[in-house]
């Protein structure tokens, strides 16, 4: 794409996101409100939406620890290749674990969570930093998307208002027009797919006064903006979030509590009438104890209006919209229990429950979020020799997934098996003779994610 091209679709991308613009910063205001927003009298959307995006942090990415793995292709390939693969799994974790990677990430989920749509952008940190990543979670209303044939957002656009120093700091190479240097100058960066080298980047000066400038441009093998989304429409770009399916009772309760607060403030001081009689001053009345309140001879003074009616019914509809709200936003189904300890039946059961409730969405993330991402840390560190020339295509290399909700399905494999291996043998030796225990120990052992440290090689058929 030329300056102009980046320019004028990122115009046109925008001009289609506005009209979710207004939904999104409703969904803001409710669930992660800015400092000088209107004030929020329930807390309990704010409360839901944090817990959920700490808690899939913990499914899917838990900081430090292993949550993803790198096997052969096909089973009983060169033992040499798997080694490899291992080490280079372990010098990835290695950098994500000394990385911003858990803050940056949980930080973009919160967007996932409130808007439907969050972007992470994965950059090569300087050389001599402890970590080769840099991650940076981009807020939503900076990133423009737009959807590929591949169905995911392969082509991100970013506006940025930066200084002539912040954009000599960037681009180095970069030639800017003579301006004053105190303006800010608008810059547009663009990614977008390439058939011949993977991914393209450049940025572009928007100079409003002339010809569009080409600041840099350059080949990624892979994506270094990485969007995903919470669920997503037939036609629809963005995603929709579980807060915006909330809404309706978020605002709902919202103004149960408000209405609830003034009619304590009305309980606590009351409503009065006074008598005009000259002499009571009511901008002068002030209802503290000890108070003595002047009024002429014979009149009533101040004399309490009874209130219509209390507004106990409010507190029966707060507790149901409580309810709904946190069952959208799974705070009650995916949080730890405050009853501790869980039984190790239960233990599996709120795990399947889990991995029922986040089935599609868990599947979305893996897709859009979890192997993009890896595949961009990969392409890094092989830029940087700390790795081998090891593609994860499916071909040669496969990703694998050990966080807790990926290994829930394992788990429900695992006991399927065992309850079979059980069951035969109760009908027999000549049913336990069919059986062969090593490989079923070794398929165990890649079902749960067992260290390959702990099981003997496996014998070559010249050995058997």
């Amino acid at each position: 794409m030329t300056p102009d091209e980046i320019l004028s679709r990122h115009a046109a991308a925008l001009a289609r996101r506005r009209t979710l613009e207004p939904t999104w910063q409703d969904c803001y205001d409710h669930a992660l409100p800015a400092p000088g927003a209107a004030p929020l009298f329930d807390a309990t959307a704010a409360d839901a939406a944090e817990q959920l995006a700490a808690s899939l942090l913990a499914e899917l990415a838990p900081p430090w620890s292993r949550w993803f793995d790198l096997a052969p292709a096909r089973e009983g390939d060169d033992a040499t290749l798997a080694q490899q693969l291992r080490d280079a799994a372990a010098t990835l974790q290695g950098h994500l674990d000394r990385s911003n990677f858990a803050l940056e990430l949980h930080q973009a989920f919160l967007d996932l969570v409130v808007a439907g749509t969050g972007v992470v952008l994965v950059e090569e940190a300087p050389p001599g930093e402890s970590s080769a990543l840099r991650f940076r979670a981009i807020p939503l209303r900076d990133a423009v998307l737009e959807e590929g044939a591949s169905g995911r957002l392969d082509t991100v656009f970013r506006a940025l208002r930066l200084s002539a120093d912040a954009v000599r700091a960037r681009w180095p190479q970069a030639v800017l027009p003579k301006r004053d240097t105190d303006a800010t100058l608008r810059v547009v960066e663009a990614a977008w797919p390439d058939p011949r080298t993977g991914h393209r980047f450049a940025a572009v000066l928007d100079a409003e006064d002339g010809a569009p400038v080409l600041l840099a441009e350059g080949a990624f093998a892979e994506n270094p903006f990485v969007a995903f989304r919470w669920l997503k429409l037939p036609g629809e770009t963005y995603g929709r979030g579980p807060v915006a399916k909330a809404l309706p009772d978020i605002r709902t309760a919202n103004k149960v509590v408000e209405l609830i607060l003034k009619n304590a403030s009305i309980a606590a001081t009351g409503i009065w009438l006074a008598e005009d009689d000259g002499v009571l001053n009511p901008a002068t009345i002030r209802l503290v104890p000890g108070a003595i309140i002047p009024k002429a001879q014979g009149s009533s003074g101040l004399t309490p209006l009874a209130a219509p009616g209390n507004f106990d019914v409010s507190q029966i509809v707060l507790g149901d919209l409580r309810a709904r709200i946190r069952s959208a936003l799974l705070a009650d189904r995916i949080a730890p229990t405050d009853k501790a300890p869980m039984t190790a039946t239960e233990v599996l059961e709120r795990g399947a429950a889990a991995a029922r409730l986040l089935g599609a969405t868990y599947g979305r993330l893996q897709s859009e979020l979890l192997t993009p991402l890896v595949a961009r840390c990969l392409a890094i560190l092989r830029r940087r020799g700390e790795i081998p020339a090891i593609r994860v295509d499916g071909r040669e290399a496969r990703l694998t997934y050990a966080s807790p909700l990926a290994r829930v399905q394992a788990r429900a494999d695992a006991a399927d098996t065992l309850l079979f291996l059980q069951s035969a043998g109760a009908l027999g030796p000549q049913a336990t003779a069919t059986l062969d225990a090593a490989a079923a120990a070794r398929w165990l052992a890649r079902t749960l994610n067992a260290p390959a440290e702990i099981l003997r090689p496996s014998a070559s058929p010249s050995q058997e």
